[in-house]
């Protein structure tokens, strides 16, 4: 009885995590929608987005303190307000300090990241641009990169976004994601062999090491 009363506290807790997840995406995706209203056009929604970037990386990332600060309950609006302005006056555009303000006003700066996140996402939609990523078990040459994002283009009939990353335990394989959606190496096979691409380069790079071990031990 005691199991199972603690298997239901599990779930439970569980449940409420998943609705407090899609409760700050939806609140993130409605900041971000009018974070990309306020710019006049395309060209300023990706200086804004470049500036966002800029502020997680090189202000909350560098600086986990202050973002500490700005998110605790126990700084009223007002203040979180005050130091916007003082950290960012000058250094960012009067779009994003008032648009951060105004997140700091209604208690929201705990769903900054998810903001950054949502805003993304949303430029990337009105850009007809899709987010594609791509593990192998090497990293690509810049050749490579462009031929499958030429190869992306024509299949999803939009502008790929590509993010690679390198898994060695992939022996030479591809995993593709696109959206939600995972491909396994026959997808990537299909786009310009890939695979293949990833195998040859394994056994070239193994065939040169036994070779220059070969040549420094005099066999």
């Amino acid at each position: 009885m005691v199991e199972s009363r603690d298997t239901n506290a599990e779930h439970a807790r569980t449940a409420s995590q998943i609705e407090a997840d899609v409760g700050v995406e939806h609140i993130a995706a409605v900041y971000a929608k009018a974070l990309l209203e306020a710019v006049q056009n395309i060209d300023q929604a990706a200086a804004r987005i470049e500036e966002f970037d800029a502020l997680i990386a090189d202000v909350f990332d560098r600086f986990p303190k202050l973002e500490s600060v700005l998110v605790s309950p126990l700084v009223s609006p007002d203040e979180k307000a005050g130091i916007l302005d003082r950290v960012l006056k000058g250094r960012a555009s009067d779009v994003l300090v008032n648009f951060l303000k105004v997140v700091a006003q209604h208690d929201r700066l705990d769903c900054l990241r998810a903001i950054h996140s949502q805003t993304h996402a949303l430029y990337n939609q009105l850009r007809n641009r899709i987010s594609v990523k791509l593990t192998t078990a090497v990293p690509l040459s810049s050749g490579e990169a462009t031929r499958i994002v030429a190869g992306l283009r024509a299949q999803l009939g939009g502008e790929p976004v590509l993010e690679q990353q390198v898994d060695p335990d992939l022996i030479g394989g591809a995993v593709l994601r696109v959206g939600d959606t995972v491909y396994d190496g026959s997808i990537a096979n299909q786009l310009l062999n890939l695979r293949q691409q990833m195998i040859d380069r394994n056994a070239h790079e193994i065939q040169g090491r036994r070779d220059r071990f070969r040549h420094s031990t005099g066999n």
